[in-house]
């Protein structure tokens, strides 16, 4: 099982200086604690994208490449890339470039974001928030796997013999998670090509989480890329600890009662018993991480969300020694000795496309012409 952090990039004032961190600290920082989640053995580091105050991981593709050139194992992805607003020859191209400039040691994850006001900067209707995911990233994937392509469709002007340049790495296509909190329509849509689903479950209760993970699982078995359990799944949390959880609670509740996105609403004590957030000890993030395979099952990915809602660079840094130290070691044993051999530890490297994309090339049989597949509910 892979285990990582994903940061959203916030600027925000903390609460208990009252000091708010530059732009360009933010950056920075950003990437120390990148390097600091390689340094205590966590195995992936993702970005979201944002084009509004107060965040500023607007050019995810710029920061992930740095990141690539300080570190050597780390995988680098998204959380997520804006397949509804960033146009697919652009998302084409960027990500190429990546997948070259860190050796294949990336992958990126397809989500429409939580800011309704980028749909009319970037020129789209937030009405369209679905069509667009499905029709992008249809036409993204023939951007990485054909050479020369002929499209049209309804969100952008068409393109005649087009050919995306860099060309993935190996020729082969990174690795695709599609986030979604609440949409069917992208479960679906992830089953139906049969790549990662992840489900950024902070804000939801765990009866949530378990149906779109399992509506994803049904409909990966039904499209034949193997058993339900199979299917790869990713899930998002947050976590603050202290050694003891009394000194968790009181160091992390001004953030909390603070924070941009989930302050001045429910309690904390409310909060973490309804939700996936974990504030307490090693041992209570532990249990309560395990616990998540109780109702997904098991699955290839867990991402922690460590900087949010103006913690100081030396907190975060403090927390990541602990995740490193005290908490994914057990996670990574207690995971390992539950999943069943069949099921796949972790989400496939670059190095596994390649080989199973070799494979297909040397066992292809032709189809029919007239055989055309298409999802229930996804229309290319």
């Amino acid at each position: 099982m892979e285990f990582g952090i994903f940061t959203v990039g916030d600027v925000t004032t903390d609460p208990t200086t009252g000091r708010t961190p530059t732009e360009h600290e933010r950056i920075k920082n950003t990437i120390a604690i990148a390097t600091k989640a390689e340094e205590v053995g966590l195995d992936v580091f993702a970005t979201g994208q944002h084009h509004n105050p107060p965040f500023v991981p607007s050019a995810p593709t710029t920061t992930l490449a740095y990141i690539a050139a300080q570190t050597s194992t780390l995988k680098l992805s998204t959380s997520t890339t804006l397949i509804t607003t960033t146009d697919p020859v652009r998302i084409a191209e960027d990500y190429a470039t990546l997948q070259h400039l860190s050796d294949g040691r990336m992958d990126l994850m397809m989500g429409r974001g939580n800011t309704g006001p980028v749909y009319p900067w970037f020129g789209k209707d937030i009405r369209d928030g679905i069509s667009l995911a499905i029709e992008n990233y249809a036409l993204l994937r023939r951007l990485w796997r054909e050479e020369n392509v002929d499209w049209h469709g309804k969100h952008r002007t068409p393109l005649q013999g087009f050919t995306s340049t860099p060309r993935p790495l190996d020729g082969v296509a990174p690795f695709v998670w599609h986030g979604s909190i609440r949409s069917p329509e992208i479960a679906e849509q992830a089953a139906y090509y049969g790549d990662g689903f992840f489900s950024n479950h902070i804000f939801w209760p765990a009866s949530h989480t378990q149906q779109m993970v399992a509506l994803y699982r049904r409909r990966f078995e039904h499209y034949g890329h193997g058993s339900a359990d199979q299917a790869i799944v990713g899930l998002g949390g947050q976590v603050f600890m202290a050694k003891n959880s009394q000194d968790a609670v009181r160091t992390f509740r001004p953030y909390f009662d603070n924070a941009p996105v989930y302050g001045h609403g429910p309690s904390l004590e409310d909060f973490t018993s309804q939700t996936p957030l974990t504030v307490g000890s090693p041992q209570e993030v532990i249990e309560k991480t395990l616990g998540f395979r109780e109702y997904v099952g098991d699955y290839q990915r867990q991402l922690f969300l460590m900087d949010h809602a103006g913690l100081p660079l030396k907190l975060v840094l403090e927390q990541l020694d602990l995740l490193g130290e005290e908490v994914i070691p057990v996670l990574r044993r207690e995971f390992e000795a539950l999943r069943p051999s069949h099921v796949p530890a972790t989400a496939p490297s670059h190095a596994a496309l390649v080989a199973a994309s070799v494979e297909r090339t040397s066992s292809v049989v032709e189809r029919p012409a007239s055989v055309v597949e298409r999802p229930a509910s996804v229309v290319e």
